[in-house]
């Protein structure tokens, strides 16, 4: 009894040491490969680059701001900061200088949207964001208004922003129903709507046969046919029919009798 209480005591210990152990190895594996971020800040790219690579990281230069306290081409800031313990691969995003402010800020206000970033390109500037916005009264295509303005000082990024005119969406309505109105006053409402008239043709009328006991055939004479559409014909049917989605300046055709 007390050999198998021994093996049983002595196998629970070496399953604790098994666990132990694993642990330990599991936890030198991961912060084994882990270290500790250097300090880039007022270096060149290439002695960044250096630096980071010996440590197993990878450096990419993502902004480039102006400053007028480092020097031009030099990291100006890193993400992770400095003794930040990150993994060996973990990449250190990093900014660098422009240097202090030498470029002149165009006014391209006025300007269309492709004429602005030509000027902007050839002064060695990009253009950030593009936004549209309607300007009644104001052509498309127009530049309204940039950031930073025309001539600004303590400009950190080479890069303008633009609020561009954009055309101004047509109006949608719902079509009405035009059927049994007359052409003429018609005509006029959709003038005035901004619609456009467009073909109107006069429907074939009704053949009639004469039946036993009816007007002979000989004698029944059937209405004329008018050539043409008249403002007083009457409107049997319509395109686009009533209840869809037009745009204004719409082309609406009709069949009168």
């Amino acid at each position: 009894m007390k050999s198998a209480f021994r093996f049983l005591m002595l196998a629970l210990v070496l399953v604790t040491v098994a666990m132990l152990s694993a642990v330990a190895a599991i936890q030198f594996a991961i912060h084994g490969q882990e270290v500790a971020v250097p300090q880039l800040v007022g270096l060149a790219p290439g002695e960044a680059e250096r630096a980071v690579g010996a440590l197993g990281l990878e450096i990419s230069i993502e902004r480039q701001y102006y400053s007028p306290q480092v020097p031009e081409g030099k990291i100006m800031s890193q993400l992770p900061l400095p003794g930040t313990k990150v993994r060996r691969g973990w990449q250190v995003r990093v900014a660098q200088s422009l240097g202090p402010t030498r470029v002149e800020i165009p006014d391209v206000t006025g300007q269309s949207e492709h004429a602005a970033e030509l000027n902007i390109r050839r002064r060695g500037l990009d253009v950030a964001s593009m936004a549209a916005v309607e300007a009644p009264g104001i052509p498309a295509d127009q530049v309204l208004a940039q950031s930073p303005p025309a001539n600004a000082t303590q400009v950190l990024a080479p890069k303008i922003s633009l609020l561009v005119t954009a055309a101004a969406e047509p109006l949608a309505f719902v079509m009405p129903s035009f059927v049994g109105q007359p052409l003429g006053s018609v005509s006029g409402m959709l003038a005035d709507a901004g619609f456009k008239l467009g073909n109107v043709s006069v429907t074939a009328p009704v053949a009639v046969t004469a039946s036993e006991g009816a007007i002979p055939a000989a004698t029944f004479t059937p209405p004329p046919t008018p050539a043409q559409p008249s403002p007083a014909s009457i409107i049997v049917s319509q395109v686009p029919a009533a209840g869809q989605k037009v745009l204004a300046g719409t082309t609406v055709s009709f069949e009168v009798r």
